[in-house]
């Protein structure tokens, strides 16, 4: 190589090999910064993602999910954010493995630590689920929305959990206290324009503290057994007053008809003595001996076997069959057995 261009050289020219390797230089840097600036001008947003444009810090623009570029050498920036991705904050307990790095807190105790309207300790445990629904103000309107959205989310059930009972805390009342809550954090959100969107809030173990567990659950104990023997009460109501009623009903039902009986009876019988007095007005005598004769006729058979026996009869005895009237058998028996036992002495 030397040899080859030695001759240029002694010619007082300029050396061609350091000005290849010069140029050779500027090509390699030439080729290593399109190669930065392409790299750093380009970018891909995730398919649950949205890309906030920037461009000298300055907000530019909304990107959706794929491949893009942008100006290099730091005149724009694009930042990924999880639009569409379901985020969530847990108070007063941290799952494994999550990757929100504001999804636990760093007080766990505190944060479940409340007092209910009746003004009894409660550990609360509770879940918001949220997500970032306006980039923008989530990035510059404020200075961390994450965190911002746990202190007022605290704040809110707070608020709520404080309106309400233990008991309302512990049964009946979660779902309202979730309604509750939800509404009163949306409302927050919108007021401080945090650029998300809340969609749930859940309530997850309640607990009293450990101090005072087991004297609530002897009050628990004693008011479900309060609220089955309740039960049970109106049960036994509810079987022993219809079947009272029923009985009143029919009781009074039989007297009814016992009344309608009776009356009915009343006013035939009051219908027939006029009649009959009608006709004891017409003829007094032959009416007087007809009712004799009839009463005669409904009493006589009533009165069983009777014997007449006029004042002035005599030596009727030993004619009468006295044996085959009732109840001189006996009698008779009795005086033959003494009639024979004389004789026998």
């Amino acid at each position: 190589m030397a040899d080859l261009f030695g001759s240029s050289r002694g010619a007082g020219g300029p050396d061609f090999g350091q000005l290849l390797g010069s140029k050779m230089r500027w090509i390699l840097l030439l080729l290593v910064g399109v190669v930065v600036m392409v790299s750093s001008s380009a970018y891909t947003v995730e398919a649950e993602c949205e890309g906030v444009v920037l461009r000298f810090g300055r907000f530019l623009g909304i990107v959706e999910p794929g491949l893009h570029f942008k100006l290099p050498l730091g005149i724009d920036d694009a930042i990924i954010l999880p639009t569409r991705r379901q985020l969530k904050l847990e108070f007063g307990f941290a799952t494994p493995g999550y990757t929100n790095p504001f999804q636990p807190g760093k007080q766990q105790m505190e944060e479940k630590s409340m007092v209910t309207g009746d003004l009894n300790a409660a550990l609360v445990e509770w879940v918001v689920q949220y997500r970032i629904e306006n980039p923008r103000e989530y990035l510059f309107d404020v200075r961390n929305p994450d965190m911002s959205l746990r202190d007022l989310s605290e704040a809110a059930m707070r608020e709520v959990v404080g309106d309400r009972t233990v008991d309302e805390l512990l049964t009946v009342g979660r779902q309202e206290i979730e309604v509750a809550g939800l509404a009163r954090i949306q409302e927050l959100a919108r007021r401080y324009q945090l650029g998300l969107k809340v969609d749930s809030v859940q309530l997850k173990d309640v607990n009293p503290p450990r101090q005072v567990e087991a004297s609530f659950n002897e009050v628990n104990k004693a008011q479900q057994d309060r609220a089955n023997a309740i039960n049970v009460a109106v049960g036994e109501y509810n079987k022993a007053v219809p079947r009272a009623r029923g009985q009143a009903e029919q009781t009074l039902s039989a007297a009814e008809g016992y009344r309608f009986k009776r009356v009915n009876e009343a006013e035939g019988d009051v219908a027939s003595f006029k009649q009959l007095f009608v006709q004891f007005l017409l003829a007094p005598e032959a009416t007087r001996t007809r009712m004799y004769l009839e009463m005669l006729g409904e009493v006589l058979p009533k009165a069983g076997q009777k014997v007449i026996v006029d004042e002035g009869l005599q030596r009727l005895l030993p004619v009468l069959p006295l044996q085959a009237l009732p109840g001189l058998s006996g009698q008779q028996s009795s005086q033959n057995a003494a009639t024979k036992n004389l004789e026998g002495r």
